[in-house]
């Protein structure tokens, strides 16, 4: 019986400590490549951009739709107030009268300019692609990446308040033992109480810093359920020569291959409108059923019949040659679009290479002055406790200790968020975040 009552009394007890379990340990562990993935499926922003992607496909359907007949279907109904009739006892009026019809049109170019139309819209396909893919990148790298390393920095800062925090209060504690046996006066513990109390305010700050982060992260990625973030070492890696990471830029940059497609789109632009001093040809046919009520001895029920008709415009008041002079200035302005994107893009390729350059300098010589000051805090804590430093050398080292920590965890995520622009610059970002997915 004891035995019967203790399982469900267990049960519950165990199913309400579950529930009073801090919601962080069934977070979710994301990586950076996992936020991209997620990125790419659920973001609006990039949602948007895809259905520009959609409308160039649907042009595409429509370009092809001017190729095909047309085929349309009439009909009519007459009612008459009364019928008439000749003096020979024709019918000169009926009492009702229908007719349908069946017709099917097709009006071309002898230029074949629907053609080129159609051409046109599947080249605006493809710039669209291109289009999208540097939306995409540009998403990632702004929004997902920066944001990604945003919260690293928030954490890794909140995790030097909190160890800052400790510091401070072991030494306040030490402070206070050494008043009471005479060995400091009090300003050393009122320096040391000040110091904590500055402590906690930073330890605060950089929690709700934090937590601002992981929700901005969030609201960009997508993300409404709890998470972690998986933090990758930092790795070395080799930096080629400047003119490889150029070169690689021209021939990847989705910028560089759309403006590529838009300057044929425009060269084929001008033959589409050069094609309007072409004569044009319309081909018909149709098929007519007509009855009336009472039939007349000259009634025609069914008719079949086609035409070829041929149209060519002399004189439109100049409209053809001045859409032919702006497909012209659209084409060169679509050249000089190339050559300026090529330059920006010259410029974005050396501005990381640089970034890349100096922030693994800055990494290593920060490195060099963390390891420097977590010796020197060492060593003036144990003077402190020894009698041979007071309270400000400590306050001083310990200073120099948070400044080089915060300064390495920015070079850090910083130097990692150098090497994704420089990989932005080339053309390679979504290659290598997304595309491993």
């Amino acid at each position: 019986m004891k035995k019967v009552f203790f399982l469900p009394v267990a049960a519950a007890l165990t199913f309400s400590l579950f529930l009073a379990m801090p919601a962080f340990l069934f977070a979710e562990e994301y990586s950076l490549d996992d936020l991209c993935r997620i990125a790419l499926a659920r973001s609006e922003k990039l949602k948007m951009a895809e259905e520009n992607l959609i409308i160039a496909e649907t042009g595409k359907d429509k370009a092809f739709s001017y190729l095909l007949p047309r085929l349309t279907a009439t009909g009519g109904y007459t009612r008459y107030s009364e019928n008439k009739f000749t003096a020979s006892g024709g019918v000169m009026q009926p009492d009702s009268a229908y007719t349908w019809e069946v017709r099917a049109d097709e009006t071309f170019s002898l230029s074949g300019r629907e053609l080129t139309a159609l051409g046109i819209s599947r080249q605006n396909i493809t710039k669209s692609r291109h289009d999208l893919t540097a939306i995409r990148e540009e998403y990632l790298l702004r929004y997902v990446a920066a944001a990604y390393y945003n919260c690293l920095i928030g954490r890794k800062n909140l995790d030097t308040a909190e160890s800052n925090l400790q510091r401070l209060q072991k030494h306040r504690n030490a402070a206070e033992k050494r008043l009471k046996i005479g060995e400091v006066t009090k300003t050393a513990l009122l320096r040391a109480e000040g110091e904590l109390s500055g402590a906690k305010s930073d330890n605060l700050q950089a929690q709700n810093n934090l937590e601002l982060a992981l929700a901005v992260l969030a609201s960009n990625v997508g993300i409404r359920e709890p998470f972690t973030l998986h933090d990758i070492p930092v790795e070395e890696a080799e930096i080629h020569a400047l003119a490889i990471f150029q070169e690689q830029a021209f021939a990847s940059r989705a910028e560089l291959k759309s403006l590529d497609v838009q300057k044929q789109i425009a060269a084929d632009r001008i033959l589409f409108m050069e094609g309007a001093y072409w004569p044009s040809v319309s081909v018909f046919g149709a098929y007519e059923r007509s009855d009336q009520d009472p039939a007349g001895s000259s009634l025609n029920r069914e008719s079949i019949y086609g035409g070829v008709a041929l149209s060519f415009p002399f004189f439109d008041g100049g409209l053809r040659k001045a859409d032919v002079s702006e497909a012209k200035s659209r084409e060169r302005q679509a050249a000089l679009q190339v050559e300026d994107m090529k330059k920006e893009i010259d410029i974005e390729v050396r501005s990381a290479y640089l970034a890349v350059v100096t922030q693994k300098g800055i990494l290593r010589f920060l490195n060099d002055q963390l390891l420097f000051a977590r010796d020197n805090y060492n060593a003036v804590e144990r003077q402190f406790d020894f009698g041979l430093s007071n309270s400000l050398d400590v306050m001083d080292a310990n200073t120099l200790l948070v400044s080089a920590e915060r300064k390495v965890a920015s070079a850090i995520y910083n130097y990692q968020l150098s090497l994704l622009r420089m990989k932005k610059a080339t053309g390679t970002l979504t290659e290598s975040l997304a595309g491993k997915q």
